[in-house]
Order: structure tokens, then sequence, then C-alpha cells
């Protein structure tokens, strides 16, 4: 009997070859849908900031370090609950006074047991004590409230950290999906410059094999062509280097192929005064609400302290049965109030004197880090004004060089000029259309930098072609 028909085998291959590809792109860590979606349509700059807000490793840092807060919150919260224990104990001695409280616990003492012999030499006794017991802080000296707030303190502050790390995580995958967009620009640039080389190898060498030129030409355009070789070996290399630092930024393998869908395209970006981007800045920073938070968690730190020097109320009940065996017995109650003032605590002072250092030294780093906010904020804002300049410097000269370029090549057919004057018009052309790139790279960063440094990197929509 055949298992496998003809017909039936290509198809069942196909399915096997299915099933082991989605076995490998979920043990890359990625969702098959996602992964499909960006080799077919190619990976978008929205789509790349999507993929690393979820796999990055510092988003997911960041989550957990929001369940932290959260679990912090709960545990401060228990701390206004009452607290319910149950015991079992069990004691074996000869000891009177044990002997004698036992058996009134246990409800068998009887008038035997005024003997004084028997008071003073009893047999050992064997008392089992099951107890349930109950405590209801009513006033705790502040304590419970203290941690409350600092725990609510503690999720505002992971919920700041969340914001910071989503702007970086946008920042860094920004610089590296543009970061593989130039590396694939300069090697189409170093792909024209190698095409352009070998046409004036094989121009010099006609013309040095039919003697119009002298040998010294050939050499020169060899010379040439392997000079734009090795920069096209090197954006080969650079491309590689690109995506790797992309696909980390994503939080996937470095080695993970990536088709990137965009260009760096002409943008106008407008950005606002010094003074406006610092105001905002100290607005909109998630680092400088976090040392407020941290500020005025402090001073709740101090509240607490302080508040060890009132007095602490708690209510209290147990409910016990003691017996000789864990069958029968006789059960009790208990229920009271407790006030305890604590008259000399040598360590006391020292702890207030420690909080008040610390919310001092809080708000000590708080106007450190503004004067570290304002500082990026200018140098971040010069950075942005230079890439801007320089980029409209470099445009200029790319039409000079090419025209530059097309006069001298004119010359040189009409034999008024040297291959030489040839090949460095070429290479400036070259080398100006790469600084364009370069430039058009800084601009767009620099631009990425200022919204980071300013605390607006919410959205990378501008960005966008």
């Amino acid at each position: 009997m055949k298992i496998f028909s003809r017909t039936n085998r290509p198809t069942r291959v196909k399915r096997l070859s299915v099933l082991l590809l989605s076995l490998l792109l979920l043990q890359a860590g990625l969702p098959i849908a996602i992964r499909a979606q960006t080799n077919s349509e190619g990976l978008t700059l929205p789509l790349a900031v999507d993929i690393a807000l979820k796999s990055n490793p510092m988003a997911r840092a960041t989550n957990i370090g929001r369940e932290l807060a959260d679990a912090n919150l709960a545990e401060a919260k228990a701390g206004r609950w009452p607290s319910l224990q149950v015991s079992q104990n069990f004691t074996r001695s000869n000891n009177p006074v044990f002997v004698f409280g036992s058996l009134l616990e246990q409800g068998r003492f009887t008038a035997q047991n005024f003997d004084l012999r028997s008071l003073n030499n009893p047999d050992s006794l064997s008392n089992f004590r099951t107890s349930l017991n109950f405590k209801m802080p009513v006033f705790d000296q502040r304590q419970a409230a203290t941690r409350i707030a600092q725990a609510q303190f503690g999720q505002r502050q992971a919920d700041t950290q969340t914001v910071q790390v989503q702007q970086q995580l946008r920042f860094e995958v920004l610089r590296a999906f543009y970061g593989v967009l130039l590396a694939q620009a300069r090697k189409e640039v170093a792909d024209e410059a190698v095409k352009l080389a070998e046409a004036d190898v094989k121009r010099s060498r006609d013309r040095y094999e039919t003697g119009l030129a002298v040998i010294s030409d050939l050499l020169a355009s060899e010379v040439q062509l392997a000079d734009f070789k090795q920069q096209q070996i090197a954006a080969d290399g650079d491309i590689i280097t690109a995506v790797a630092a992309l696909n980390t930024a994503l939080g996937l393998p470095v080695n993970t192929p990536q088709k990137v869908s965009g260009a760096l395209l002409e943008k106008n970006f407008a950005v606002a005064s010094e003074d406006e981007l610092m105001r905002v800045a100290l607005e909109n920073r998630p680092d400088f609400a976090r040392a407020g938070l941290v500020q005025r968690e402090r001073a709740e730190q101090v509240k607490g302290a302080r508040g060890e020097l009132l007095p602490r109320v708690d209510l209290y009940t147990s409910v016990g049965v003691s017996s000789r065996n864990l069958t029968s017995g006789s059960s009790d109650y208990l229920v009271g109030a407790s006030l305890t003032f604590n008259l000399f605590d040598a360590g006391r002072s020292a702890r207030i004197s420690q909080a008040r250092a610390a919310q001092s030294l809080a708000t000590t780093e708080q106007e450190r880090l503004a004067s570290q906010i304002r500082l990026e904020v200018v140098r971040a804002q010069q950075q942005f004004i230079s890439a801007r300049e320089r980029l409209a410097v470099a445009s200029r000269i790319i039409s000079h060089a090419t025209e530059a370029l097309r006069i001298v090549q004119d010359r040189y057919h009409e034999g008024l000029t040297t291959i030489t004057e040839v090949l460095r018009a070429e290479t400036a052309l070259v080398q100006a259309r790469m600084n364009v790139l370069a430039a058009r790279y800084d601009h767009y960063i620099g631009y990425a930098n200022v919204l980071l440094a300013s605390g607006q990197l919410n959205d990378v929509q501008p960005f966008v072609s």
C-alpha cells in the first residue's frame, strides 16, 4: 500500500516547509504577521518604531518596572488592613506555674489541685494551645500613609521612565533607520562612480591604443577606478553594519534581513527659539518630571520619619482553645486596645535628619538636571542649525561640481585639458554627492535630537516621506 502518492508529495512538502518557516519566525521572537508585513511591503519608519516599542529589551524593562511599582503600592496599602493569625502550640512541662495555669486554661482544675504537694511538685502536663489572633491598626504613626504616598510616587516615576524610554527608542530607531537609507544611498553613489571610472578606463585605453593618449592617462584612470571600487566595498560593509544597528534598536537578532522602505528626501523642519525650547523641555522632559517626583517622595519620607514622634494605637482580640489533646478542650477569648508611645529612641532623630538630607539632595539634583537640560537643548539646537547650514552649502556645491565636470569633459574631448583634470572633477562630484547625503542625514538626526532634548519626540510622522 502506498502511503504518499505522487500528487500528494509536493503538497505535503510545501506544508512542511511552511510549518518549518513558521517555527523559525516564532523562535526569532517576532509575530509572523509583522514579519510578513516587513518582508512584503518593506519596513517603514512607523512600523519599525512599533516593533521596537514591543520587542526592545528597554521597553520590556520599563513594563516590568511599572509592574514592580504596582506591587509596591499593593504592599503599602496592605499595611492598613488588619492581620489575622492562627497558631498551634504544644508544651509539656512540670513547672508549677505552667501546670497550674494550663489546668485552668483546660478547665480541669479541681479542689485536689490545691494540695500543697501537687502545687509544689506537680506531675508533667501536656498542653495543646490553638489560638486565632486578630490585630487592627487604628493609628500607626502615619507609616502606612507614608508608604502608600511613596509607592504612588513610584508608580508615576515608572510612568515617566516609560515615556523617556519610548522617546529614546524612537530616536535610536530613527537614527538607525535613516542610517540604513544613508548607507544604501552612498552605495548607489559608489556604484555610479565605479561605472563612471570604468568608462574612463575604457576611453583612456582606446585613446592610448590609437595613439591619442599616453600610458599615464590610462594608469591614472585605473587608479581612479581602484579608489572608487574601494569606496564601493566599504559601502557594502556599511549597509550590513547599518542593518545590524537597526535590528539591535528593534530588539531583533542582528542578522535579521530587512527591506527598508523610505528615502532621505529634502525636508524643511521648523525649530522654535532657544528660550522656547528650554521652557518646553522643563515642562515635557520625563527625567525632569521624575526628579520632581523623587523630591516629593523624599518629602513624604520626612513626614514618615517625624510621624514616629506620635503614639501608636492598635485594637486586638484573640480566641483560643487549650486542651491535653487535640480533640477536646476549653475555649477563651481576649479583647483589648493598646496605646504605645516611644519615649526614647536613639535612632529616631538620625532617621529624621537622614530623610531631610535626602530631600535636600533630591532638590539639588533637580536643579542640576535643569541646568543639564538647558545645555542639552542648546547643544541640540546648534547641531541642528549647523547641519541645516551644511546641507544648504552642500546642495549648492553639488550643482557646481556637476557643471564643472561637464565643462572639463568637453574640454578634454576637444584636447584642451588632461585626464587628470577630468578625474579630479569626477572625484569632486562624487565627494559632493556623498557630502549632501551625510548633511541630509545629519539634518534629520539633528531635528530628532532637538525633539528629544525638549521632550517632544512623541511621534515620527514629521520624518516620514
